[in-house]
């Protein structure tokens, strides 16, 4: 009798790994869900260079900053820094978009590069996987043809993966949807 209910109590705490192991990313599924995030780092880099443009329509650059929120999860922050001082400034994504948007400069280049994970997806308690992904930005501004201010700034971004549901044709279809965090400033050189 002692030895059934030993089995049975050894069988019972084995039963939440078996269900946690069933949510756990197969090395497929994680090199898929790791290109994902690139991407969505990639074409952040992209809408920022767009939104910084002084070439860009402010039709076109407030279209983009709508394009660039849904790449969040809410309540996300971009750090800014500056060579002229030593704070870092966060601000809402939508803030950081519409700032860069109003930089006074007459030309804005800002170019990432070295993009890459420096922490690998880590399950958290609540089922999501946390990642960090580093960029460095260089960043020009210019008044007419003379560049007034030049930085380079390396930023780690918090990389969010949740399994979440959709309904297609009356069935529920489980998948993984990945959103970007904050973007910590841990760096700025010239």
């Amino acid at each position: 009798m002692k030895a059934t209910i030993l089995i049975t109590l050894c069988f019972l705490a084995a039963a939440p790994v078996v269900l946690h192991a069933q949510n756990d990313l197969s090395p497929a599924r994680k090199q898929a869900i790791d290109s994902l995030a690139l991407e969505k780092v990639r074409d952040l880099s992209k809408y920022i260079s767009i939104v910084g443009s002084k070439n860009t329509p402010w039709a076109e650059a407030n279209r983009v900053i709508e394009r660039t929120l849904e790449l969040f999860s809410e309540g996300s922050q971009m750090g800014v820094s500056s060579l002229a001082r030593p704070q870092i400034a966060y601000y809402s994504i939508r803030q950081y978009m519409e700032r860069l948007m109003a930089l006074n400069y007459d030309k804005v280049k800002i170019d990432w590069y070295d993009i890459h994970y420096i922490s690998d997806l880590e399950r958290q308690p609540d089922g999501r996987y946390v990642g960090v992904i580093t960029i460095y930005q260089r960043f020009e501004g210019s008044v007419g043809d003379k560049m007034v201010y030049r930085d380079t700034t390396r930023k780690d971004i918090t990389v969010y993966v949740e399994r979440k549901q959709t309904q297609i044709g009356g069935r529920l279809i489980d998948f993984w949807d990945v959103l970007l965090g904050d973007i910590r400033v841990t760096e700025t050189r010239l």
